[in-house]
């Protein structure tokens, strides 16, 4: 056998591929296309949070995506890469907007304020984007406002037009404006509450907000504030569905990249903290940019949203929040005491899956609507009954997973506390309330 010398075996070495020195390729920013590699937050790899799992399935496979953020270095947008189509996320949608007193209480008085404010009557035309089962629109259509709907999801939108209201299932942008502009669809209040961060297309989908206004129409937003995402440790709002999070800064260059001002800003305390953004055309000078705007605007810069190392300060006080709800619930369990779950929401199940809750810790979570309960959450397969299942077991705690609704959900399980139970909730830290 021919004796191998040191350049042959060098030789040999060198022919081998190397190994790439990064695990991910690069991904590029969804609004101005920069390249993807600075960290907002890992939470590992988790399901789709609405995917919910039918119980004689409960053996099969189901797919885990990584919930990686990153914060764009240029334009300093939080957003997680598109891993899954729209179309397999929102087809056949678990979530049903009515099945949330305070949310419905939320959509009315929001149609009173903006029908008050804009003067909108018979002769004004109104669009949702995003309008699921019309639980909103319902309010302009009982003051005689003509509304349409746009909704991705058909078995939600059938909902909406067995109310009543007219809706095409279609998902938004700019081929579906220009389809309904051409109808003369066009809006003078063109709507979007919590869909603004849904859209893996921001510029598409902003842009078709631009075709489908009229050119003294208004356009309101609402969504999740980063800054109070941040401030609250809100992570748990972290899922597949929402691809963008937004700070007012971020929101306004996205917007005035497709000729459109923001002019007014509400701060609301929905889903934890959100904005309700109010934009019109730039041209449109009748509708001056308020104080409102400036105000906010300045609070986060002053806060570090302009800079990008203040993004990178979040994964440590998430890391803190899990270690903490897992100790409540270990020594829940040392001490023998039950634990059930109130809600199946989708940032439930970004929490549980990210801090590894099964039915070790949680014996089951409850939910009012039909369409989830029989079901099994997904990841951690912990099953979902009516809400009366309570008042058979007795638990000692309930665990809040929708903590933004806490006090209407505290009120409508108020008697626990007949046998001593208490509420916990674990955001934005670890509370029992009584």
């Amino acid at each position: 056998m021919k004796r191998m010398t040191r350049s042959m075996l060098s030789k040999k070495k060198s022919s081998k591929p190397k190994r790439p020195v990064t695990l991910r390729p690069g991904c590029a920013c969804r609004f101005c296309g920069v390249s993807l590699d600075k960290t907002f937050i890992d939470l590992g790899m988790s399901p789709l949070a609405n995917s919910y799992i039918k119980a004689d399935e409960s053996n099969r496979m189901e797919p885990f995506y990584p919930l990686h953020v990153y914060v764009c270095s240029e334009c300093l947008l939080v957003q997680l890469e598109e891993f899954t189509s729209p179309q397999s996320i929102f087809g056949d949608y678990a979530y049903f907007s009515s099945y949330s007193e305070s949310w419905l209480d939320h959509a009315k008085h929001y149609v009173e304020k903006v029908s008050d404010r804009f003067a909108l009557g018979p002769r004004h035309h109104v669009v949702e984007i995003a309008s699921n089962d019309g639980y909103l629109l319902q309010y302009f259509v009982q003051r005689g406002v003509p509304v349409l709907g746009v909704e991705p999801a058909g078995n939600v939108a059938a909902v909406a037009k067995q109310k009543g209201i007219p809706s095409v299932v279609k998902f938004f942008g700019v081929k579906t404006a220009r389809e309904l502009a051409k109808r003369k669809k066009r809006a003078d209040l063109l709507i979007g509450n919590n869909v603004l961060a849904h859209v893996p297309n921001i510029n598409d989908f902003v842009g078709g907000l631009k075709i489908l206004l009229k050119p003294k129409g208004v356009i309101t937003m609402e969504f999740p504030h980063l800054m109070q995402l941040m401030a609250e440790n809100q992570f748990d709002t972290i899922y597949h569905e929402h691809f963008s999070y937004f700070s007012l800064l971020a929101v306004e260059r996205v917007f005035a990249k497709h000729g459109l001002t923001l002019f007014d800003v509400d701060e609301l305390p929905t889903h934890g903290g959100s904005l309700r953004i109010y934009a019109r055309h730039t041209k449109d000078i009748s509708k001056p940019v308020g104080s409102r705007v400036t105000e906010l605007r300045r609070r986060e810069d002053q806060a570090g949203f302009g800079t990008l190392q203040h993004y990178l300060s979040f994964a440590s006080q998430v890391e803190t929040t899990k270690r903490k709800l897992l100790t409540f619930l270990i020594e829940a369990k040392e001490k023998g005491k039950s634990v059930v779950g109130y809600g199946a929401p989708a940032k439930g199940n970004t929490l549980l899956n990210y801090c590894g809750v099964r039915t070790d810790f949680l014996d089951y979570t409850v939910d009012r609507s039909p369409y989830k309960q029989g079901q099994l959450l997904p990841g951690v397969r912990i099953p979902i009954f009516h809400p009366d299942r309570i008042k058979e077991t007795k638990p000692d705690y309930v665990l809040i997973l929708p903590w933004n609704i806490r006090d209407e959900v505290m009120q409508q399980i108020s008697y626990i506390r007949e046998w001593g139970g208490q509420f916990v909730v674990p955001i934005p830290e670890v509370k029992i309330l009584s």
